[in-house]
């Protein structure tokens, strides 16, 4: 399966909120889903650091860099931590680095570019908050799916079974390495 987004938007349209597609999937997995953890943390990834560090339970960590691309909110060593932890994936509204890397991984990420320059580690950030990206409002709870067309958001889980993409197979987990 390649392709989630098109079905789900087909199937869940008044459900489902696209964000612009601003996004560049950068992770070995170019699906992911799960239900969604949020921190908000412009050019200090202290906090991200801490979140990738405790069990992801199939998540997808949100970070919300304010959209800048000076620094990188995401790199190899915390990626690889998102995934010995069992996130799902990382959506960046900001800048990672070491992209050979994650493309690597098992774990879906999404960021608006990439910046070879690390953060600052200060310790600034808000954990679990609504955030704003591109317009979107993203709240902790909410379920974010993605694929390689884009990223949709959904205030509750959705049901993959029904969707033509998954008639001839069983629908996949959001840890499943092979997507």
């Amino acid at each position: 399966m390649l392709d989630l987004l098109p079905d789900l938007c087909d199937v869940y349209a008044e459900s489902l909120t696209v964000l612009p597609p601003w996004f560049r999937s950068y992770g070995g997995r170019a699906i992911f889903f799960g239900p969604v953890v949020t921190v908000r943390c412009p050019e200090d990834n202290s906090l991200v650091r801490d979140l990738v560090a405790k069990p992801g339970y199939g998540q997808v960590l949100v970070v919300d860099g304010a959209g800048s691309l000076r620094r990188a909110l995401l790199g190899d060593q915390l990626a690889h931590k998102a995934v010995a932890n069992g996130w799902a994936g990382i959506v960046v509204f900001g800048a990672v680095r070491d992209v050979g890397e994650l493309a690597q991984l098992p774990l879906g990420i999404q960021a608006l570019g990439a910046c070879p320059v690390k953060t600052d580690k200060r310790g600034l950030g808000e954990l679990g908050i609504s955030v704003e990206i591109q317009g979107i409002r993203i709240h902790p709870g909410d379920w974010l799916y993605a694929d390689l067309n884009g990223i949709a958001i959904a205030r509750e889980e959705l049901n993959l079974r029904c969707l033509p993409c998954m008639q001839a197979a069983n629908p996949p987990s959001n840890t499943d390495p092979t997507l």
